[in-house]
């Protein structure tokens, strides 16, 4: 099977981001980071994707104001040129106009830190504190016009512990995500994924049932 060109969009520390790449290094996965894309200059993952020979680009928003699609047509001529076939979003903070997305749909996922449809938007952690849920986790999507409402490809769930901070719950919530992340990109690149009636189905995922949920 031929590997798929996967561009990763960052705009921070590109932690879920090394999780990829670590995972496409081994040369059986199905798909390989072919591009790292950020928003920010000054975002720490770029340094880290280049120390691992992938290449980079800077499309700063700011230059575009409140120009959106400007933004959005410069990343996708930039995708388009080097062949991108998927595209992972690995805290990239900015949300996405129908326009782009309708370009990658279906090829296009994003990570979230909550157990979807629980806790859409920022400061998951604190929420689901406040909430005293005794469950939370991470969550892998397809990317939809809608924040944080795409169909669920796979999740991971950790246990609240009672004295729990935002910052330790982050934590344990951050290692199921760099489990879950690579996992979801596997199944896409292979071509196991359907969406029917906006629920993702997985061809084979019982066998990893053991893999989704964290100590």
């Amino acid at each position: 099977m031929e590997r798929k060109r996967v561009a990763i969009l960052i705009s921070g520390r590109g932690s879920n981001m090394a999780a990829l790449i670590d995972a496409a290094a081994n040369p059986d996965y199905p798909a390989e980071i072919a591009l790292v894309v950020s928003n920010r200059p000054d975002a720490a993952g770029l340094a880290r994707a280049q120390a691992a020979g992938i290449a980079t680009l800077v499309i700063d928003h700011r230059p575009f104001g409140r120009d959106r699609a400007a933004f959005e047509h410069a990343l996708d001529s930039e995708l388009t040129a080097r062949q991108i076939d998927l595209v992972c979003l690995a805290g990239f903070m900015r949300l996405f106009t129908a326009w782009f997305v309708s370009r990658w749909q279906g090829r296009m996922i994003n990570i979230h830190p909550a157990l979807l449809p629980a806790f859409k938007g920022l400061g998951t952690h604190e929420r689901a504190l406040a909430a005293g849920v005794k469950l939370h986790g991470a969550s892998i999507h397809f990317v939809i016009p809608e924040m944080d409402s795409g169909p669920i490809i796979v999740q991971a769930a950790v246990p609240v512990l009672d004295d729990d901070t935002p910052e330790t719950l982050a934590a344990r919530v951050l290692a199921a995500e760099h489990r879950i992340y690579p996992l979801a990109l596997r199944w896409l690149a292979e071509g196991r994924l359907t969406v029917v009636d906006g629920r993702c189905k997985v061809a084979g995922a019982a066998a990893h049932a053991d893999t989704l949920i964290s100590p």
